[in-house]
């Protein structure tokens, strides 16, 4: 059985929302936009493109009630069709009511059979009611005017806001002292939440072991590497006899979440994320976690965070020895990576000649070798020092990133916070905001689906 369809926007798309539908009137407005599509492996989303808003003078504007053309829409219903686009319509409730109207549902039964015959979408078209704070609830309305449920509807920024048609529910016993910080309803709302974590060892064992006690609802992992005896020294619940039996990461850890019997569900999948059922799955969690040393899954995450406007948390650890039995560097970065700002590549952690080479390596390693030998390309680092209590504590770091995007507890705005270095070395900790939007990926921004995926032939299907 399918989970009920989601819609996600980013924070931009949302101020426009907002601005538009509360002129400070006390009036209903309307807007309209296109949306990308994801169809994920148990969830539909509709990815928010463009807004449009429809004029106030083309309108008749009441405190509980709103009438406007259709006609007007028309260009929009003609480029939906060309680009195979969802169409969702946005009003306001000015007054604060918190769930449609009969007249919203005579509006939409007349409404969206009409937008169905112009797309020739049956199903991907939704009606969302916008509340002066900001939170949504929605449906999807059919081809025949009937209603289907909406699932959550986020909107990714600095914040980041979730918003559920039910309320978040009681919450468990052994979270209850989580409630006591973050409040029941923030609580309740992780409960919900689904994760995707890529990279299961040094960073990504401890960022899941956090989640699950968390509660987490569900976890999507993604790793195709198998447990050895040099992994033991930092990966929870790993044992010398999975080492000897090279079981899969993703196993050990759904193993370990499963076993704590929290409630969390757990997706493990032991592949490359260069697949196909790999980018589906995670593309339809509601938060992405990379905790890969190498360029080419990083760069292929922040391409899927831009497709399906998800929120992108990135860890990196950096350990050198000099060789002499001193330490050169212990320090460690958590990345948030929003969708249409900058990207990891704007930033400077990866080059394109990185990603190309450990592509290369990937998939015909006696080039690589070859072009390795002749210096056209630069080698792929190899194994990596690791440290088990340096791993947790830029996890930790990172799980409290995502805590304080959800539930912002900081004196400073999180905009200040894109990036977060620490130096065990040298003591210090310092926090960077975003630069400017990254022209290779802001253009992907809410694609969704696309053939062939990602735009990469590789992943045709």
């Amino acid at each position: 059985m399918r989970a009920p369809a989601t819609l996600r926007m980013t924070a931009i798309h949302h101020g426009q929302l907002m601005e538009h539908l509360f002129p400070g009137d006390g009036l209903e407005a309307v807007a309209v936009a296109l949306c990308g599509k994801g169809r994920g492996p148990t969830r539909d989303t509709l990815l928010v493109q463009q807004i449009e808003r429809i004029p106030y003078s083309v309108c008749r504007r009441e405190p509980a009630y709103i009438e406007w053309p259709t006609e007007f829409i028309l260009p929009l219903l003609e480029s939906a069709a060309a680009r195979g686009l969802g169409i969702v319509k946005f009003h306001s409730h000015p007054g604060g009511y918190r769930q449609f109207s009969g007249l919203d549902d005579r509006s939409d039964r007349a409404l969206f059979p009409f937008v169905s015959n112009w797309t020739g979408d049956p199903a991907s078209n939704s009606s969302v009611v916008i509340l002066p704070e900001g939170r949504m609830f929605g449906r999807v309305v059919d081809s025949s005017g009937e209603f289907g449920d909406l699932g959550v509807a986020a909107v990714v920024g600095d914040d980041l806001r979730f918003f559920y048609p039910d309320a978040p529910g009681a919450v468990p016993e052994f979270a209850m002292r989580h409630a006591q910080l973050f409040g029941a309803g923030t609580s309740g709302m992780v409960r919900k939440l689904r994760v995707g974590v890529v990279g299961c060892s040094g960073t990504g064992g401890p960022v899941i072991l956090q989640l699950a006690h968390l509660g987490v609802g569900r976890l999507v992992l993604v790793d195709s590497d198998r447990i050895e005896v040099k992994n033991l020294n930092r990966i929870p619940g790993a044992t010398m006899k999975d080492a000897l039996n090279r079981a899969f990461k993703v196993e050990v850890a759904k193993r370990y979440v499963e076993g704590i019997e929290l409630g969390t569900e757990v997706l493990a999948l032991n592949t490359d994320l260069a697949n196909a059922e790999a980018v589906r799955a995670i593309a339809e969690c509601d938060i992405i976690v990379g905790c890969m040393d190498g360029a080419e899954g990083r760069h292929l995450l922040n391409r899927i965070a831009s497709f399906y406007l998800l929120p992108y948390f990135d860890l990196g650890v950096r350990l050198d020895a000099d060789g002499r039995g001193g330490v050169e560097q212990v320090c460690g970065t958590v990345h948030y990576l929003k969708p249409g700002g900058s990207s990891l590549l704007s930033r400077g952690v990866y080059t394109l000649e990185e990603v190309r080479a450990e592509g290369l390596r990937r998939t015909d390693p006696e080039a690589y070798r070859e072009q390795l030998r002749s210096k056209y390309i630069v080698g792929v680092q190899e194994d990596r020092p690791a440290v088990i209590s340096v791993n947790m504590q830029i996890a930790s770091m990172a799980v409290n990133e995502m805590l304080a995007r959800i539930h912002p507890f900081r004196d400073e705005p999180n905009a200040n916070f894109a990036a977060s270095r620490l130096s065990l070395k040298h003591g210090e900790m310092f926090s960077e905001p975003d630069g400017t939007p990254c022209p290779l990926f802001t253009r992907h921004a809410g694609r969704g689906d696309v053939n062939p995926l990602l735009d990469r032939p590789d992943l045709s299907e």
